[in-house]
């Protein structure tokens, strides 16, 4: 009886200190909504270095500081930058610009682009130091601070605007399907984020040609005009003829290109472009079209030939090169090659001969990044050593692979290292940190705080959210979960589950982040009366390549069978309603959700599946074929991962929801599910959002969260 007694005050003294408390909106949690930025965790805006000084905005100016000094000076002003423009004629600036440090030697230049110029200013930011006029349309834009000039795209142009102004073209074809230093080679797989590459002192220009005339017209229709317009894109399907790629070297001197002789490029991905320190080679890590080789190639940057193969990485699955060499500065004979050769991303010292000097990283965990000071004494890395929850930051002796960890708190972190790699910020948060800003001095050891961010939900009701562990389905592997539910959980009283997935390899959802990664959505829906779990199970990133290529050849199997060890586990809770069991991801996720629910019908009684992959064969050659191989050459797994095969099982409720406009999983996935569906007798939801390409972005993600929350209040609530 006292029991009792003691239980009811304290749930009446809960429900009395929630009275006081606001309610958060979708709003107020998702991006794009009309609140949002007040409940994200305070942030120095435009936070970096400066030399070995640190730059932010403060309102309409930017401070500077040293980081031994408590005393901050304001560096430049709106009002200063525009008595600078419009003394050039230029138009003034509505708010301080996004600004961009560049480094040349011991000069630097903070540069903006505005009124179709990129200006750069003085490091004291009192005088232009140069002026490079654009044009409309131009992009990709690459800045080589030796010689100080842009390199830059325009439609399936290449340019280059010297220091002068002067406006260089390096090549432009008549076929608008060969584009030149585009940043989308090889649909930005193996770590390719760009498509030109200036050597180290500026004298020539890398960049990628690209063919995609080979590759088959694929329809969108844009509805923004009074009569419908078509526009192609080249989207080459898993087991489809691929574009061509090959790369040029472009000499500014003389307005020279030579194209290097690699292999076919039919049947190549050219990947992770390096440039020798001397300028004289270019190092390419080459794969093959099954993505099972890898060759460490290096050509002649002056004739193109070919001069040598540095040794060969295969793999009975696949190998994923996604990092450039890192030469040693000082021992140009030197460099770090990353691989994951080990079963985990690590760090190898090799010579140019081709020759292992040492392994400098191991262990069961992943690098996540490296950077190498201009001495090369050090090498600074991001790994999950810690925990496969967290990222922090490591100093690497290079002489003898002693390793120090840099950032003591548990949490994940985010570093900016300083130019000569004495001064770290260190910007982390964790699971119940919303942000930290520290400025660390690593000769002294000295720690600044530079922010300490205050909770913006500590005015509003707020949910309940844990991580802990489960075991996979083989019985051995833990998996990191997370589960987001209400503040106050009744004694008797059974709440529904939604299971938010995604799955699959180069993400990973769980982490000792703030809140734990929880989304928005996710505090939303706990707050309205839901449980929402997610599990990040085989196939997912940061693991180690076991784990992750556990799923190979057989997309949706393993990951299936761990998601239902979540599900087993929610069961077990006694306030779990298992009859009330429902699903929700995108993209992967969408492909996940579909699955779930056609697989488990048993189990699962809602779900929505956004940008959902259906068939496999429909989904692009490289991404595609890395992970299912060819159509042709595994049958049996593009059977068993085929989503319309199994339409008929539909039984739940299942919202489907695509952007018309999607490049990366193309609508044809969702309709040719629906007409699957309508042949089998079952009966799918369906939204579609115009113009949206994969993702469903600003105002109206808004609306997307609200019309998904409304749909599982309607059928799982």
């Amino acid at each position: 009886m006292k029991l009792r007694f003691l239980f009811i005050l304290a749930l009446l003294q809960f429900m009395a200190v929630s009275a006081q408390l606001k309610e958060l909106s979708l709003d107020n949690l998702i991006p794009g909504g009309k609140t949002y930025t007040r409940f994200v965790p305070k942030n120095l805006k435009q936070l970096q270095f400066l030399g070995e000084n640190y730059i932010y905005q403060k309102g309409d100016s930017l401070l500077m500081a040293k980081p031994g000094s408590r005393q901050e000076e304001v560096l430049v002003t709106t009002k200063e930058i525009n008595a600078l423009v419009t003394a050039k004629g230029l138009k003034a600036v509505h708010k301080l610009p996004q600004i961009s440090v560049w480094e040349n030697g011991e000069k630097n230049e903070i540069a903006f682009l505005h009124d179709n110029h990129f200006i750069h200013l003085s490091a004291n930011g009192n005088a232009i130091e140069h002026i490079f006029p654009i044009e409309k349309e131009d992009t990709n834009f690459d800045f080589d601070p030796s010689k100080c000039q842009y390199a830059l795209t325009n439609e399936n142009g290449l340019y280059i605007i010297s220091q002068t102004g002067e406006r260089i073209t390096v090549g432009k074809d008549s076929n608008r399907y060969v584009s030149m230093g585009a940043n989308n080679v090889h649909r930005n797989e193996f770590g390719i984020s760009k498509g030109t590459f200036w050597s180290p002192a500026g004298n020539a220009l890398a960049f990628y040609r690209m063919d995609e005339s080979m590759v088959g017209d694929y329809p969108l229709v844009d509805i923004s005009s009074r009569e419908a317009s078509l526009v192609n894109i080249k989207y080459p399907m898993a087991g489809m003829k691929s574009h061509e790629v090959t790369v040029g070297i472009f000499r500014p001197a003389d307005k020279s290109t030579v194209y290097l002789r690699t292999l076919s490029p039919k049947n190549h991905y050219f990947t992770n472009i390096t440039w020798s320190p001397d300028e004289k080679e270019i190092y390419i890590q080459e794969l093959n079209r099954r993505q099972d080789t890898c060759r460490l190639e290096v050509y002649d940057a002056v004739s193109g030939r070919h001069l040598r193969t540095l040794f060969t990485e295969t793999s009975e699955k696949y190998v994923e090169p996604e990092n450039p060499l890192i030469f040693v500065p000082g021992k140009p004979d030197r460099f770090i090659y990353t691989s994951r050769k080990d079963g985990y991303r690590h760090l190898y010292l090799y010579n140019t001969d081709g020759k292992m000097i040492r392994q400098i990283t191991q262990g069961e965990w992943e690098v996540l990044s490296t950077a190498i000071d201009p001495k090369g004494k050090y090498l600074y890395i991001t790994s999950t050593e810690a925990s496969p929850l967290e990222v922090n930051l490591y100093r690497i002796t290079l002489s003898n692979g002693k390793r120090e960890r840099v950032t003591p708190e548990n949490g994940v972190h985010n570093p900016l290292i300083s130019k000569s790699g004495r001064y770290v910020i260190d910007r982390y948060s964790n699971h119940d940190t919303p942000r930290v800003i520290n400025l660390t001095d690593l000769k002294t050891g000295k720690v600044k705080r530079l922010l300490s961010a205050s909770d913006p939900y500590k005015d509003y009701v707020m949910a309940d959210i844990k991580c802990g562990t489960i075991k996979a389905a083989d019985g051995k592997t833990d998996l990191y979960y997370r589960l987001t539910q209400p503040a106050k959980i009744e004694p008797d009283k059974k709440y529904p589950v939604i299971i938010y997935v995604y799955g699959g390899p180069h993400a990973q959802m769980v982490r000792d982040g703030w809140n734990w990664d929880a989304r928005g959505w996710d505090i939303y829906m706990a707050n309205r009366g839901y449980i929402i779990f997610t599990v990040d199970g085989r196939g997912s990133a940061n693991r180690g390549l076991t784990f992750e290529n556990a799923t190979h050849h057989r997309l949706g199997e393993i990951e299936l069978q761990d998601q239902m060890e979540g599900v087993k586990w929610l069961k077990s809770l006694p306030y779990v309603d298992e009859n009330r069991i429902g699903v929700h991801g995108w993209s992967f996720g969408g492909f996940m959700t579909t699955n779930m629910m056609l697989n488990r019908p048993e189990t699962f009684k809602v779900g929505v599946a956004g940008g959902p992959v259906i068939d496999w064969k429909y989904y692009e050659i490289m991404y595609g074929e890395r992970y299912m191989g060819s159509p042709k050459d595994n049958p049996k797994g593009y059977a068993n991962s085929n989503m319309n095969r199994l339409a008929g099982n539909l039984k739940g409720r299942l919202l489907l929801i695509h952007g018309d406009q999607d490049p990366v999983v193309v609508w044809q996935h969702s309709l040719s599910f629906l007409k699957n569906c309508i042949r089998t007798g079952t009966y799918p939801d369906y939204f579609v959002y115009p113009g949206h390409l994969h993702n469903v972005l600003g105002i109206d993600r808004v609306h997307l969260y609200e019309k998904i929350t409304r749909y599982f209040d309607d059928y799982l609530k």
